[in-house]
């Protein structure tokens, strides 16, 4: 029974993730503005600058798990 409550959480979790992040319509509430809602957007995040640190971080972590798994088998 457990195995099920984890496999239903798990679904949960899984299928709320299209609802949670809906883009919101094209409904108008009445007052002509529509809400701004659909205003501009922001400017994208620069993370081109960052890569080789995020690689780096990657590969130290990937030899760190590599090692502690081969040391215990």
């Amino acid at each position: 029974m457990n195995r099920f409550y984890k496999f239903c959480l798990f679904s949960f979790f899984l299928l709320s993730d299209f609802v949670v992040f809906a883009q919101p319509g094209d409904e108008d509430d009445g007052t002509g503005g529509g809400g701004g809602l659909e205003g501009g957007d922001p400017a994208p995040a620069p993370i081109n600058g960052k890569l080789i640190v995020l690689l780096l971080f990657g590969l130290i972590f990937a030899f760190y798990k590599l090692k502690n798994v081969t040391k215990k088998a």
